[in-house]
């Protein structure tokens, strides 16, 4: 008869549980969201030694006091009857981190085996882990993995087969000095792996007392004690209880002290060779996250990304040019040695190939800034970078954890606000989803490039980075004033967040990195952009009376004309601009390639194409301070269609998708307005 086994996958964000799950199921896998919940649900089955095995992957979780959504998530499947093995993958490379959420799903009581996974870079780094006494503090298998190169993965299921019914029958054995402890606690810690002090052991036993009479059908009276003196909100609704002299305050803080502080004495026993590691990572940590220094030190940090990403990619992006015009002009050449019509010539060279071809040649640019990004992310750095804003961001009414998403923002504002979900309540969500498209993600830099170069020549690095200060001040302050305004004021959590220890980065792990942002810059030229660019070409080659050379009787023109009053009083009441504003919400990319197409330049972003820009901008009244203006309602206006679609999804309401609309080309135009007219102050 074919046993089957419900094995969940729990662990911390990024210890590489979904690479172990991805491992045994293959191809065996079904994606859905969880019930009611926006958090990406995962299930898979194999079958091993003629047994099925059904797999879930769990969202990633620090603990199982349910702060963030996917920790909720976790929590209510785990307590639940539908899983009878829970592997707790872990990354050994920080096993302090990890070890305390194994220590609450010990204290669950259901059988749990810890998967020890990046054993690789424990080595690399020239320490080891003490595979023999780290089960018997914590009296459950161990098994060394590796994801990645998938070892270990028959041990870790024969062990979870073997733990399934009569969970671990290891013993614990510890190194306490038990000379002032009562026979209770010395027979406590033949028992538990988790003990804490007497006077807190004390009032488990009576809420467990007190619990088994009022709530005879609760199965771990342990856990759930440990919750009620937390203070834990739900299980004090499910499970009330009228006992004030036990119940007397919160003991949740000196709960999680006292589980680390075992952590630590488990990390110092099993451990080798740490202390000489995490001097090295606490001398470099005085000087990146001092309070004062640590904000300028990242501020020069991103200066320099910006100025490898213009010195190196536009030396790079030449050859693109270079092949761009090649490409152009034989198109040009061989359609019309074809007795192609001029209007399909036009259509594929001055729409297609002048659209889409102007954003690739930016391609040297963006990948320059992913590889900066991938390579500080890799480090360890940018946690030092949410660690450092949390004080900053705490005065704003939003938790440190607020600024990750922001920092992701700088790539790409789509995971970015699906990174939202870290964020403990849907309130504070909201509010870093209004902020984090101001963060000036990839997808505006060809702007910037081109605007810049042509307008601010060797202050072109200077005017692109103020971009991503301003983008950073305009979200600050927004959040600023959105305190100021709200009536649901809370008080921020703090952000609780180990800080890994450097390492030099992966170059495995980059190149993947980098490859997956690039690939999704070429699909969206693909796709996206090469649609908006036969749209453009249409709207500025039809009007009313059909095909048309001159563009100022265009339904393009149209159009402009009708919504330039809104952008007048800011420096843009030009109808070319705003047409390719216009057309720029479908991606931010194509304002460029709107430009090539409303210009008529085959290659904007050769030397004579921005010439050519320069000139027929120029012979309008467009000078550098309408180029500015530009680029500031770029940076800010309705982010494009792919965020607003994210957006939706995680609020599951369009009238906040909406209100996020107009929002953000309200505060687009208040900031412009404000540059373009301080600018004529001074100029």
């Amino acid at each position: 008869m074919e046993h089957s086994l419900s094995i969940g996958f729990a662990g911390n964000p990024n210890c590489g549980k979904t690479t172990l799950f991805n491992a045994y199921t293959g191809a065996n896998l079904k994606v859905a969201n969880w019930p009611g919940v926006t958090v990406e649900k995962k299930e898979g089955s194999f079958k091993f030694h003629d047994h099925l095995y059904k797999l879930v992957d769990l969202p990633g979780a620090y603990s199982l006091t349910s702060y963030t959504l996917e920790e909720q998530v976790t929590r209510q499947y785990i307590l639940g009857p539908e899983v009878d093995v829970i592997i707790d993958v872990a990354d050994a490379s920080a096993l302090e981190r990890n070890l305390y959420l194994t220590l609450q799903l010990i204290e669950l009581g259901k059988p749990v085996i810890l998967a020890l996974n990046m054993m690789d870079i424990v080595e690399k780094r020239g320490m080891e882990i003490d595979l023999h006494r780290l089960p018997e503090m914590l009296g459950i298998p161990v098994i060394p993995v590796s994801a990645r190169r998938k070892t270990g993965l028959d041990i870790l299921m024969h062990a979870a087969a073997h733990h399934a019914d009569g969970g671990s029958d290891l013993p614990l054995i510890h190194h306490h000095d038990e000379s002032g402890e009562t026979v209770t606690q010395q027979t406590r810690h033949e028992k538990l792996a988790m003990v804490y002090s007497p006077d807190i052991e004390e009032k488990i036993d009576q809420l467990s007392a007190l619990l088994r009479e009022s709530y005879p059908e609760i199965v771990n009276l342990r856990w759930h004690a440990v919750k009620l003196l937390e203070g834990d909100r739900e299980i004090r609704e499910r499970y009330p209880l009228d006992c004030p002299d036990i119940l007397d305050r919160s003991y949740e803080k000196e709960i999680i002290n006292q589980k680390y502080d075992f952590i630590e004495e488990i990390v110092s026993e099993v451990l080798v060779n740490r202390d000489r590691k995490a001097a090295v990572t606490d001398r470099a940590d005085t000087l990146l996250t001092h309070p004062v220094l640590g904000l300028p030190i990242f501020l020069l940090v991103m200066a320099l990304v910006f100025f490898l990403t213009f010195s190196v990619g536009d030396w790079l992006k030449g050859y693109f040019e270079t092949g761009l015009e090649l490409l152009s002009g034989g198109a040009r050449a061989g359609l019309a040695a074809l007795h192609v019509s001029p209007v399909a010539i036009s259509l594929l060279v001055d729409g297609i190939i002048a659209g889409v071809g102007g954003i690739l040649t930016f391609l040297p640019n963006i990948f320059i800034l992913f590889l900066a990004l991938a390579f500080l992310e890799d480090s360890g750095y940018m946690s030092r970078v949410a660690y450092v804003m949390d004080g900053i961001m705490g005065r704003l009414g939003l938790s440190g954890r607020a600024f990750i998403p922001m920092v992701l923002g700088f790539g790409c504002t789509v995971p970015a606000i699906m990174a939202t979900r870290t964020l403990e309540n849907k309130h504070d969500r909201y509010r870093t989803m209004l902020i984090t498209p101001f963060m000036s993600c990839s997808a505006r830099l060809p702007i910037y490039v081109l605007f810049s170069s042509i307008f601010f020549a060797e202050h072109a690095m200077l005017a692109a980075f103020s971009m991503y200060l301003l983008g950073l001040a305009v979200a600050v302050l927004c959040a600023f004033l959105i305190r100021l305004g709200d009536r649901k004021q809370e008080d921020p959590s703090s952000l609780l967040i180990e800080l890994p220890e450097y390492k030099s980065p992966s170059a495995r792990t980059i190149a993947i990195y980098v490859w997956e942002k690039v690939k999704d810059y070429l699909t969206k030229a693909g796709t996206t952009i090469f649609i908006a660019s036969i749209i453009m070409w249409f709207l500025l080659h039809f009007g009313p009376g059909g095909y048309s050379e001159e563009m100022s009787v265009t339904f393009g023109s149209m159009l402009g004309r009708f919504v330039v009053p809104f952008f007048q009083p800011i420096g843009l009441g030009f109808w070319q601009v705003v047409v390719a504003l216009i057309a720029g919400v479908s991606a931010k990319e194509v304002v460029v390639s709107s430009c090539a197409v409303l210009f008529g330049i085959g290659n904007i972003n050769s030397a004579a194409g921005m010439t050519a820009l320069q000139g027929s901008l120029s012979a309008l009244g467009f000078g550098a301070l309408n180029a500015y203006a530009l680029m500031t309602f770029s940076l800010l206006y309705v982010p494009c269609a792919a965020t607003l679609a994210v957006i939706h999804r995680e609020t599951e309401s369009w009238r906040r998708t909406l209100l996020t609309a107009v929002f953000q080309i309200g505060v687009a135009w208040v900031v412009t307005f404000a540059v373009y007219h301080i600018g004529l102050l001074l100029v």
